[in-house]
């Protein structure tokens, strides 16, 4: 089965187009990943094109949409999820929520996935050998999220992954690896049980996890007082 991933974050634009014949065997035919945290909107529909011309697939040939649903920045995830969810409506496909932290989390080894939430803060996630989330989606100051670990509230042995983790590595104090972004293999990963059993489409609810830094503006002041 082939499947359009989609994934608006993080800083990276993450487009792939995989074949989905078993959940742990998965086929990534294309990839684009771009990263720029300000051209969310301009990026993705190029990335989705070249990602289906490289694959050499066009869009009646997708059984399903998968698309990471953050935690992100409210602008560049909103770009994402009204893409999949418009793909998934025109195309007639179901389409699957996946959190972000998740695609950036594979098994083998107890993870911290941080991505950088701006602000000075991250979001974050544990996950345990076998790649299954313990803690989080949360939101948190580097500092606040080291003593947690210093008091070993959040497991041991822990590896740091993404780009908020590579951001405040000193403050975490813990190893850094890579991945950096959600990959299209970890996001598939995550919905392939899914994809394979032809589940009903869900919700693309996106996790924001805090409100957005715009805010509507108040009433205006009277100049007479």
């Amino acid at each position: 089965m082939l499947v359009l991933l989609v994934d608006t974050a993080t800083a990276a634009v993450t487009v792939g187009v995989v074949e989905i014949t078993a959940p742990t065997a998965i086929t990534v035919r294309a990839q684009q990943v771009v990263v720029d945290a300000r051209r969310h909107g301009e990026t993705l529909a190029p990335s989705i094109t070249a990602a289906l011309s490289d694959a050499g697939a066009s869009a009646g040939d997708l059984a399903a949409v998968v698309a990471g649903v953050g935690p992100g920045p409210f602008t560049g995830l909103r770009v994402g999820l009204v893409t999949a969810a418009s793909l998934s409506d025109a195309l007639g496909i179901p389409a699957y929520p996946v959190c972000s932290l998740d695609g950036l989390a594979g098994p083998g080894r107890p993870l911290l996935v941080a991505t950088d939430a701006r602000r000075r803060e991250v979001y974050w996630a544990t996950y345990d050998a076998t790649g299954a989330r313990v803690h989080g989606p949360d939101v948190a100051k580097p500092a606040h999220l080291r003593e947690r670990l210093d008091a070993g509230e959040l497991g041991a042995g822990l590896t740091a992954v993404g780009s908020g983790a590579a951001l405040y590595a000193e403050q975490l104090g813990l190893p850094v690896a890579e991945p950096l972004y959600p990959t299209v293999e970890g996001l598939a990963v995550r919905a392939a049980d899914r994809v394979l059993a032809k589940a009903p489409a869900e919700p693309l609810t996106p996790l924001y996890l805090r409100r957005p830094d715009a805010v509507e503006p108040g009433t205006a002041k009277s100049v007479l007082t």
